[in-house]
């Protein structure tokens, strides 16, 4: 107890100093804003109040089940709320809305690409994964496939999942609270660094659940109260509104309509498939199936997010479609300036100055540190998916072949925390100055590509092997890495190369293929005992993927 009050206490310290004191920093991307006191305040607050929180958590959190998945005491509604938090980061705040604002409908019609993922979680996962897993995603893919192997791959495949993406919620965090807060790109990364680690270490699932189900009350409260603010600048009229926007844009009425943002099918149909599911193959979402007592709990936790996730993106249309008019057309708001008196789109901020514009700068403040909230609620998300990966998959299954203790396995776990903090802290640093955008494709594409053909082909697919999946896994891991690499976002922009060597920024539908072809050839043609073994164990997975009958039972706080 005296460990965690000293660690809270000094985490504490330490971000009030480097918010305090720390000198200002310069990222070419963005131009720095003058620092925002109410932002900081609010910022604190924050800060201050989640670290209560996991001090109340650490004192219910006495084993694994406590720390993986909160003893499966979360309700449906509950869970619902953290997972819609785990999934509306700062990009989908940040992001989508200057999507929206720079190409209209268009930037909607990509908004609702990250949602329409989630009616396959709802109808096709969220029931079997809570009846057959108990901590996490490699429980299900070697439910009756071979321990070793398949766990250690699954394993390997979601720290890859959870790195990149790590990447890109550290580099975010740096530059958003280096514009907002005036604070130093590099402490702000090891703030959010320390933060993670502290949460997790001490608090476990319990503590993530409830810091990611107050992010989620204060964006979609946040948010909403903004929408209303700026759609009354409209007299509430859609017609209105739009009308406005398009005498206000640079492209005019072509915002109206589709095909500027995506025009190559095959970048549209290859990134459609990376978003439709990789959604249901990110492992820090589906270790929330987990945290509830029963399938009927997990079912509701999905129609809960649905609904709340999809309320959010229709509210980040009005957002992003209200600051073309209201934003773009002020120029104290300039980023890139304009051109015949009309708004030139690039810009990253629209909707942090359409805080300022209809709430000054309280509600910017507040903004702010609701931004910095869905950062830190996604990365402690994450990093315990990449321990518990480490810990529970690679320690106590494959190395300690099940008879570790639950001791020695939350050790282990603490130890992967602060390694997966450490490694994040420094990732984030060194692509400081790079462009990530194209990580969060990749993202989507790697758990499209390796995770999802082998959860949903253990789940429904009777003649799946461990040959199989261990084989169509590494055709997707390897296809979808290296034809990102290849890609113009990589090899022309990062790498300067002249011409790309795979055309397009997208390869899901390449990869995604890739997976499935391989495990079905590798499958079918696998004729070994073992083999023969695993298909008929399928029977026997399919009545407890059905019934629940066989699953441990949750506990209950």
């Amino acid at each position: 107890m005296k460990r965690l009050m000293t660690a809270l206490l000094a985490c504490g310290l330490m971000t009030a100093a480097c918010a305090a004191f720390a000198g200002p920093g310069t990222i070419e991307a963005v131009q720095k804003q003058p620092i925002n006191l109410s932002a900081i305040a609010m910022f604190m607050v924050f800060v201050l109040s989640t670290l209560g929180i996991t001090y109340w958590a650490s004192t219910r959190t006495k084993s694994t089940a406590d720390f993986y998945t909160a003893g499966g005491g979360i309700t449906g509604f509950q869970n619902g709320m953290a997972i819609a938090g785990d999934y509306m980061s700062a990009a989908t705040l940040l992001g989508l809305s200057s999507l929206v604002y720079a190409k209209g409908f268009d930037g909607f019609i990509y908004t609702i690409s990250f949602f329409v993922g989630w009616p396959i979680i709802l109808f096709l996962i969220a029931e079997r994964m809570r009846n057959l897993g108990k901590f996490t995603f490699a429980d299900i893919a070697s439910y009756r496939l071979d321990q070793n192997r398949i766990r250690t791959f699954a394993a390997f495949g979601s720290l890859t999942v959870v790195c990149f993406y790590l990447i890109v919620q550290m580099v975010g965090a740096g530059q958003l609270i280096q514009l907002l807060f005036g604070l130093d790109y590099n402490y702000a990364v090891v703030c959010v660094g320390i933060l993670m680690i502290v949460y997790v270490t001490f608090g476990g699932m319990v503590a993530t659940t409830w810091v990611q189900i107050i992010k989620a009350c204060l964006l979609l409260g946040g948010g909403t109260v903004m929408m209303f603010l700026a759609f009354s600048k409209f007299n509430f009229s859609f017609e209105t509104m739009f009308t406005q926007a398009v005498a206000a844009h640079q492209s005019g009425l072509k915002i109206m309509g589709p095909g500027s943002l995506m025009a190559d099918p095959v970048s549209a149909v290859s990134l459609s498939l990376a978003l439709l599911f990789g959604t249901a193959g990110l492992p820090h979402i589906m270790m929330r199936f987990f945290t509830v007592p029963n399938a009927k709990e997990a079912r509701k936790s999905v129609f809960y997010a649905t609904g709340f996730i999809g309320f959010f993106f229709l509210v980040v249309m009005i957002l992003g479609i209200s600051a073309i008019v209201i934003v773009g057309q002020d120029p104290q708001f300039f980023e890139n300036g304009v051109i015949g008196g009309k708004l030139i789109g690039g810009t990253n901020m629209p909707v942090m100055h359409l805080a300022k514009a209809v709430g000054g700068d309280v509600f910017l403040g507040f903004l702010s540190a609701v931004a910095f909230a869905t950062i830190l609620a996604v990365v402690s998300g994450l990093a315990l998916a990449g321990a518990s990966a480490i810990s529970h998959d690679l320690y106590a299954r494959v190395i300690k072949k099940g008879s570790a203790t639950s001791a020695q396995e939350m050790t282990v776990t603490k130890y992967a925390t602060v390694a997966i903090g450490i490694i994040a802290i420094v990732l984030g640093i060194l692509f400081k100055d790079q462009n990530v955008a194209f990580l969060v494709a990749l993202t989507f594409g790697v758990a499209a590509s390796v995770n999802f053909p082998i959860l949903i082909l253990s789940m429904y697919w009777k003649g799946l092997t461990t040959r199989g999946a261990l084989w169509g896994g590494i055709a997707g891991l390897v296809s979808s890495v290296g034809l990102v690499i290849l890609s113009p976002a990589v090899w022309v922009k990062v790498m300067g190369n002249a011409s790309a060597i795979f055309p397009y920024d997208h390869p899901a539908i390449i990869s995604m293929t890739a997976a499935f072809l391989v495990t079905w050839l590798f499958s079918v043609t696998d004729k070994s005992a073992r083999a023969a073994q695993e298909i008929a164990a399928f029977e026997a997975q399919y009545i407890r993927a059905q019934t629940g009958l066989g699953a441990a039972t949750a506990s209950s706080h």
